[in-house]
This record gives C-alpha cells, sequence and structure tokens, in this order.
C-alpha cells in the first residue's frame, strides 16, 4: 500500500471541519462502511452524515492521531478525540482499523473504543451506575480473589 492514502486519511481528520467534510469524503469508496460505538452506516452519504451530526451535537471537536500502523492494505490507528468547551473539554481515545482498496480508498472504517468508561461514567445520573457496575465486575486490586462476593441475579417467587 501507498503511504500516502494513509497519510492523506490521516490529515482529513486532523483537519475536519465542517466545511472540509469533502475532503473526508473524497477518501472513501463508494460502498464504504463505517462502524463506531453509536454507527454501523454504508456509503458515503451515510458516512458524511455521522459527522455533520458529529458537529450538531459536538462543540468544537478534534481528532488528532498518535499512532499509525500499515500494511498492505490495512492500516491502524490510535487517536484521540476532544470535544466542548476550552473549561469543560472532554477526550476519548482508540483505534480504528482501516481497510483500503487497491486505488487507496478506504473501504471499512471500524472505530474501538469504550464508551462507557469514557463517555457514561462520566454523566451524573448514568455515570454511578456505570462505575458501580465496573467496579463489582473489575478483577480484585489487592489479589485476594475471594474479596469479592460473585455476581448473581436472582428471582424470588412467591409460593401461594
Amino acid at each position: 500500500m501507498n503511504p500516502t492514502y494513509v497519510q492523506r486519511y490521516i490529515d482529513a481528520f486532523e483537519g475536519l471541519t465542517p466545511s472540509k467534510l469533502q475532503s473526508l469524503e473524497a477518501c472513501f469508496a463508494e460502498g464504504a462502511r463505517f462502524v463506531d460505538p453509536f454507527n454501523d452506516v454504508r456509503g458515503k452519504p451515510a458516512i458524511r452524515s455521522v459527522f455533520e451530526h458529529m458537529f450538531v451535537s459536538c462543540e468544537d471537536p478534534r481528532f488528532s492521531v498518535d499512532e499509525c500502523l500499515s500494511n498492505d492494505r490495512l492500516a491502524y490507528l490510535r487517536w484521540h478525540f476532544s470535544f466542548g468547551c476550552p473549561s469543560a473539554r472532554r477526550s476519548v481515545q482508540g483505534v480504528s482499523r482501516v481497510q483500503f482498496s487497491p486505488d487507496g480508498r478506504v473501504t471499512e472504517h471500524r472505530d474501538y473504543w469504550d464508551p462507557a468508561s469514557q463517555l457514561y461514567e462520566n454523566l451524573p445520573v448514568l455515570g454511578r451506575l456505570f462505575r458501580a457496575l465496573r467496579n463489582h465486575l473489575a478483577a480484585p486490586q489487592s489479589g485476594d480473589p475471594g474479596s469479592k462476593q460473585p455476581f448473581s441475579a436472582s428471582i424470588q417467587r412467591n409460593r401461594t
């Protein structure tokens, strides 16, 4: 694979603004697929719609690619995404698996990141629930495997 295809894709993400959506769209093949924890869409118009929605829903969104590994027609990008006003900026870290066609256009982009720990746990009501669930399901930190009670759900039947 020509490394310029990967760099062109990285540059499109890192410089993404509403007025530059066309440059990102040009990186995708016609029937490309885009998957993240919230979306699973096919085709350039649907992919563009995901990013249009991002600009409407998030204040000042920015992507930064921290690491790239590529081989043949496949690239893995480790990135962070930040959004929000300067005094309350939020950040999400993840990895994208990106497949390219022989002509260098993206045929599939699949994001891997954890919305529970990176977004939901920061919400006032849901956050408490997700933190409690994570703490309950996490392995013990003390090294004592018996320090936690097993998780179980039981149904009590009324015997009448």
